[in-house]
């Protein structure tokens, strides 16, 4: 489905530039949604996008906390910056999103990391939100 793809990279950039830009995701995604309604030039921001940043937006500590405790050797603030936006995408996609199928998550979060970041970046995602798939059922007691 390309307009859920496209919905996913939109919400990755959107948790990106408030991860750069040191500011609240709903803030940047109000930004994005005032520009898309105020620019021809600008996409709009689809409901599914949306739905995306809110629900990271609403679990974002647990989130935090979960990548924290499984990517063993990095801390989120060693981690580079486009890593640790996918796997906070991908876990909330993953963990609460229970309409999508976990290989489709897998697979879209690697292919972020393919598109956007360094080459050992794939396995990385891939690694740590597969652990998260092999542990969901208990991922979600603890907030």
């Amino acid at each position: 489905m390309a307009a859920r793809n496209t919905a996913r990279k939109r919400a990755f950039q959107i948790l990106f530039e408030a991860d750069q830009r040191g500011t609240d995701v709903l803030t940047v995604l109000a930004d994005w949604v005032r520009h898309s309604r105020t620019d021809t030039r600008q996409p709009p921001v689809s409901e599914y996008t949306m739905e995306l940043v809110e629900g990271y937006a609403e679990h974002e500590r647990r989130i935090d906390e979960l990548i924290s405790q499984y990517a063993v050797g990095w801390t989120l603030d060693r981690m580079p910056v486009v890593d640790r936006n996918i796997l906070r995408l991908g876990a909330y996609e993953l963990v609460w999103v229970d309409g999508t199928p976990d290989a489709v998550v897998l697979d879209e979060a690697v292919q972020l990391a393919k598109e956007f970041s360094t080459d050992e970046s794939p396995a990385f995602v891939n690694g740590l939100l597969g652990r998260f798939k092999d542990l969901k059922p208990g991922l979600r007691r603890g907030e």
